[in-house]
């Protein structure tokens, strides 16, 4: 985060909100979404790292 965190607060004292920089905001809001994509994406097969890189070899993607 780049600014510091503000807290809006009831006439108690009580943290009620929280206003935040739009950067900071953007950011969160992407790692969220990032955290999204992995649980949707839990359950898809693998591959094992050696044949990925094969892969990417014979695609021309990737040099030895």
């Amino acid at each position: 985060m780049t600014t510091a965190i503000q807290y809006l607060t009831d006439e108690t004292g009580e943290k009620t909100g929280v206003v935040l920089s739009l950067p900071d905001y953007q950011r969160l809001t992407e790692e969220i979404q990032d955290l999204a994509d992995i649980v949707d994406r839990r359950k898809e097969p693998t591959i094992a790292h050696s044949d990925f890189l094969a892969q990417l070899r014979a695609d021309g993607l990737l040099q030895d």
